[in-house]
């Protein structure tokens, strides 16, 4: 059996653990806790596209972390930042008082974002973004004198964290079972999912399943509905691209029924796409708010934005003297993040890693579509430095899926799964080799999981 290659960067870290990393006491997220305790796999290090395992070897990174590794791992121009901003400042609050910070990323985000974007609010997650901008978009129309629209839609196979709010007009049934009742009021449009395979880019439109937001306007009345929340494309649920035109056209509803529109951007911000800094922008499709996170700060401090037209900020402005919009986080622009953003947004600047994105995506996406057909896989989508490749089922729901992710581990690629779909959204710093090995690596892993 091939296995990952012994490090030879000689990196601090880089080493085997001693054996003695005690694993019971760690509740961890979205994991199967027995059997990953069972055989457990520990990162120690990372640099650049590559993590290193517990056994000291190079483990390819295709997953950019949790999709926000955006610019690679072990910056050190982040790093510096960061530690200069501890040095200077470890905390300020933000609750009337301030600090230059945010006042600075703010400035520098609305200068990247679509045009008539320039107030910025600030959370520590993408999870806290969604929940700031459902409140935003309530507290909005309530402004506006529209108190009667109270109702949000999101979509099914939406992602948008696991707050209340998120898990409420997200669309993927096992992050929500476990916490009825959710969130009154919440419609969900169908999924948009292409009747067509091994489609590359956006799907051509069979139909519009974006009319189904006329029908839930014609049951509950325009003027109760507040906001409608997607993802341009949805990452979480399996990397689901919409068909052309979909995003346009519920654009157009929105914007003729006074709906707010919101971009969960959390996966597709900073250059996933390669169109641009923002799906948005590459795509055409204004909307009215805009959520980020994850690449935001190349992941390595937790933050999150929401970014609004300058209508919907001024409209909270519009209010008695006093707190205008009563919600925040201790945590909202922390100094640390802050420095840690404006160093990733140099990075993104100075290396031109949007633009190198668009450039390179051709020869990731031929990669992934190389194993269009083959045995086992049922589809591949894909566009930018994202995509998917979804897998025959083997069993239960995700058991194939699974065992694909921990095989490539193994020799030595990271990917993410969800469900029985191998997604892929690596840093944006990726070359041809790490694109070739990739390949290999999967070729190796699906041929003998399927028996090529």
């Amino acid at each position: 059996m091939k296995t990952a290659a012994k490090s030879k960067t000689g990196r601090t870290g880089a080493k085997k653990t001693n054996g003695r990393l005690n694993l019971e006491h760690f509740w961890m997220p979205f994991t199967a806790n027995r059997s990953f305790k069972a055989e457990p796999r520990i990162v120690t290090a990372a640099h650049g596209m590559f993590l290193t395992n517990e056994h000291g070897e190079d483990v390819l990174d295709a997953a950019a972390g949790l999709w926000c590794v955006n610019a690679g791992h072990g910056r050190k121009e982040i790093a510096d930042a960061v530690h200069a901003a501890l040095l200077h400042l470890d905390f300020a609050p933000t609750f009337q008082m301030g600090h230059p910070g945010p006042f600075k990323l703010a400035e520098r985000l609305s200068k990247l974002m679509p045009k008539g974007f320039n107030r910025v609010f600030f959370a520590n997650s993408g999870s806290e973004g969604v929940e700031t901008a459902l409140k935003i978009a309530l507290g909005y129309q309530q402004m506006k004198g529209e108190g009667s629209r109270i109702r949000l839609v999101g979509r099914e196979k939406g992602y948008h964290g696991v707050n209340f709010g998120g898990i409420s007009v997200g669309g993927i049934m096992r992050n929500r079972q476990q916490f009825l009742p959710l969130l009154p009021g919440v419609d969900h449009l169908p999924a948009a999912v292409g009747k067509q395979k091994f489609v590359r880019d956006f799907p051509p439109h069979d139909s519009f399943p974006s009319d189904e937001l006329e029908r839930i306007i014609g049951i509950h009345g325009a003027r109760t509905i507040a906001a409608v929340i997607i993802e341009p494309i949805i990452g979480s649920a399996g990397v689901y691209l919409p068909p052309q035109g979909y995003l346009q056209r519920i654009r157009e509803i929105t914007r003729k029924h006074g709906i707010l529109l919101i971009f969960d951007e959390v996966i597709t911000g900073f250059g996933r796409t390669g169109k641009g800094a923002f799906a948005s922008t590459g795509l055409g499709v204004e909307p009215d708010i805009i959520i980020m996170a994850k690449g935001l700060t190349n992941g390595v401090v937790p933050m999150g934005a929401v970014a609004v037209r300058q209508e919907i900020h001024d409209a909270f402005m519009s209010a008695p003297e006093g707190i205008e919009f009563f919600h925040g986080y201790t945590y909202s622009g922390n100094p640390a993040a802050c420095a840690a953003a404006l160093a990733t947004l140099d990075i993104y600047e100075d290396e031109g890693l949007f633009e190198r994105a668009g450039k390179i995506a051709p020869k990731f996406q031929d990669m992934l579509f190389s194993f269009a057909h083959k045995p086992g896989v049922a589809d591949v989508r894909g566009t930018g430095l994202i995509g998917g490749i979804e897998l025959a089922p083997m069993g239960a729901p995700g058991a194939a899926g699974m065992k694909a992710f921990v095989q490539a581990w193994k020799e030595g690629v990271m990917a993410r799964v969800t469900g029985d779909t191998l997604a892929f959204s690596p840093p944006l710093i990726i070359e041809e080799e790490h694109i070739e090995r990739i390949r290999r690596t999967f070729e190796s892993v699906l041929s003998k999981q399927y028996g090529w």
